[in-house]
C-alpha cells in the first residue's frame, strides 16, 4: 500500500521570460546530454551480466526514472504555462514579475521582493512566489498603499514604497 498524499494546491500558471528560457534549457540538458549519457552507462552495466549487484545498473535505472519524470514535469509546465513578457498597462501598481520594496510599520526595516511564478521562486534573490501571502497582499496596490499580512508571528502591515519593473 502506498502512502496516501494529498494533491497539491493549484499554482499559478504564470512565468517570467527568463524563467521558461531557463527551463527549456534544462528540459534541454536533460534531454539531450545527461539522459544519452546515463542510457549509455546503463547499457555497458547490463553487459555485465548479474543485475540485481550491478551498482551501475541500479542507480543509472534510477537516474533515467529520475530525468524521465523530470523531463514530464518540465513539459507539461512548459505547455500549460502562459510566459509573461510585457509590462503592465499600469505600471503604477503592483502586478506579477514586479520588483517591489516595501517597508515594515513596526520595524522600519525595508524589503525588496520580486512576484514571479512558482518555478521560479529563489530566496536568495527575495524572488517570492506569486502565489505566496505577502505577493497576494501586494497584487494591485500602489506606492503608499498599506499590505496586511498573515505571518506565522502574528499580523504584519507592510508599506509599499517603490514599484519596478
Amino acid at each position: 500500500m502506498g502512502r496516501y498524499r494529498p494533491p497539491r494546491p493549484k499554482s499559478s500558471p504564470y512565468i517570467t521570460g527568463e524563467g521558461a528560457v531557463k527551463m527549456r534549457a534544462e528540459l534541454r540538458e536533460l534531454w539531450k546530454v545527461e539522459r544519452p549519457q546515463v542510457t549509455q552507462v546503463v547499457h555497458e552495466a547490463a553487459k555485465n551480466g548479474d543485475r540485481s549487484e550491478n551498482g551501475d545498473y541500479i542507480y543509472g535505472k534510477r537516474r533515467l526514472r529520475e530525468i524521465d519524470s523530470r523531463v514530464r514535469y518540465l513539459t507539461k509546465r512548459l505547455e500549460d504555462a502562459t510566459i509573461v513578457e510585457d509590462k503592465p498597462r499600469d505600471p503604477s501598481k503592483v502586478y506579477f514579475a514586479a520588483w517591489v520594496t516595501v517597508e515594515d510599520e513596526d520595524s522600519g526595516e525595508e524589503q525588496t521582493f520580486r512576484l514571479v511564478g512558482s518555478d521560479e521562486i529563489d530566496p536568495a534573490q527575495n524572488w517570492i512566489s506569486i502565489d505566496s501571502p505577502m505577493a497576494q497582499a501586494l497584487i494591485g496596490k500602489s506606492i503608499d498603499d498599506d499590505a496586511n499580512v498573515n505571518t506565522p508571528a502574528g499580523d504584519r502591515c507592510f508599506i509599499i514604497t517603490a514599484i519596478e519593473y
